[in-house]
């Protein structure tokens, strides 16, 4: 299984945000910059995790985006689960599969079982068991 690059990019932005202990507003560039990634993909995952109420923006000159949330309160299962399109991990996930042994095919339990038991560890996790070495991460990321 492969996480797409917006949920990706999601888990990237929480991250950073969770590394600014400060506080300060962080704008886009500052993350694109960082991670090498396009500010334009960077807007749209921005705005959506604004939406979900996980991030903070303010507009303006002196703007930028905080966590709205305690990292202890964001679930790395919920966010990957709000982020990705869909869990279609084969086509016979999707209804009108045309594969010819989907009606006899157990495969299709034995990989929802899976997925199942993936998003079920990522359950137990939080944004705070994930930047819980933030000095180490402050420095790769080199958060001031």
């Amino acid at each position: 299984m492969r996480l797409t690059s917006y949920t990706d990019y999601s888990l990237r932005v929480l991250i950073y945000l969770g590394t600014n202990t400060e506080e300060k507003l962080v704008n886009i560039k500052e993350i694109a910059d960082t991670y090498s990634i396009s500010k334009n993909h960077l807007m749209k995952v921005t705005y959506n995790l604004g939406k979900m109420g996980y991030i903070e923006t303010v507009r303006g000159r002196n703007g930028g985006m905080r966590l709205a949330m305690d990292p202890v309160d964001i679930n790395m299962g919920e966010v990957v689960r709000k982020t990705e399109e869909d869990f279609y991990l084969v086509e016979c996930f999707e209804s009108g599969s045309k594969c010819v042994i989907t009606p006899v095919c157990s495969l299709k339990h034995i990989l929802n079982e899976a997925l199942n038991q993936f998003l079920k560890v990522l359950d137990q996790y939080t944004l705070e068991d994930v930047i819980e070495n933030n000095v180490l991460l402050k420095q790769y990321l080199s958060v001031k």
